[in-house]
């Protein structure tokens, strides 16, 4: 074990971060698990929180088997060379798709509510997460904000897989990860408590950083929540 819980992952991971504070970053959690990680780094380094929302898409019938993912702003990213090999066909993978787009779409407006997205351009970009194994979710996700034209991305994580972390580095800016795992299971292996965060959760801990620091952020209104494009 390497972390109590997320909060500790995110008190430790915040530490590494410091260097980063005088480019005003701006922290975006993957929820939900990302976010109270998030919360900890926003909270050190003076910055403002927010959500980036991505879901899993799983093989049809096993949606514990990720098969890609789908993030805010209507990226896609599928493994073909998974799919082919377990004999699943695109049509199949993107009815499953089409569900999770709209779970996306459902959870921006749980978690924001009234809030505007974040604006991204030209902003360091602090993309967190409690931990990466396949990083077929953080995939996307960096792929839609690379859409929204930021300054610099820096993917920050408590533990990771060290072969995932490589392969990611390729697109971000910087990747900075407290504990690399030459060889990682699950990412729950590496926490003592790594119970589910709720939705109430994310929700209050998006909360209280806004009470901290008010409303400074502007609406982004580079692309419908609807568009898609194929990454």
């Amino acid at each position: 074990m390497r972390f109590r819980d997320r909060r500790d992952a995110g008190r430790q991971l915040a530490d590494l971060l410091t260097g980063y504070r005088d480019e005003s970053p701006l922290v975006l959690g993957l929820p939900r698990g990302g976010v109270p990680v998030a919360y900890e780094v926003a909270r050190k380094l003076g910055a403002p929180l927010d959500v980036w929302v991505v879901r899993k898409v799983g093989a049809p019938g096993q949606p514990e088997l990720g098969l890609g993912a789908v993030a805010e702003g209507g990226a896609l990213f599928l493994d073909r060379g998974m799919m082919r090999s377990l004999g699943y066909s695109e049509t199949e993978v993107m009815q499953t798709a089409e569900r999770e787009a709209r779970e996306v779409s459902a959870r921006i407006a749980r978690f924001r509510g009234p809030h505007p997205a974040p604006d991204i351009q030209g902003r360091t970009i602090l993309l967190v997460d409690d931990g990466v194994a396949t990083g077929g979710t953080v995939r996307a996700a960096i792929r839609a904000l690379r859409q929204r034209h930021p300054g610099k991305i820096v993917l920050a994580v408590p533990v990771g897989a060290v072969e995932s972390l490589d392969s990611l580095s390729e697109e971000v800016d910087d990747v900075v990860c407290a504990h690399p795992a030459e060889f990682m299971m699950a990412v729950g292996e590496f926490y003592e408590d790594f119970r589910q965060t709720s939705d109430e959760e994310v929700q209050q801990l998006l909360a209280r950083a806004r009470e901290g620091r008010g409303e400074t952020r502007g609406p982004d209104a580079a692309m419908d929540a609807g568009d898609t494009w194929w990454v």
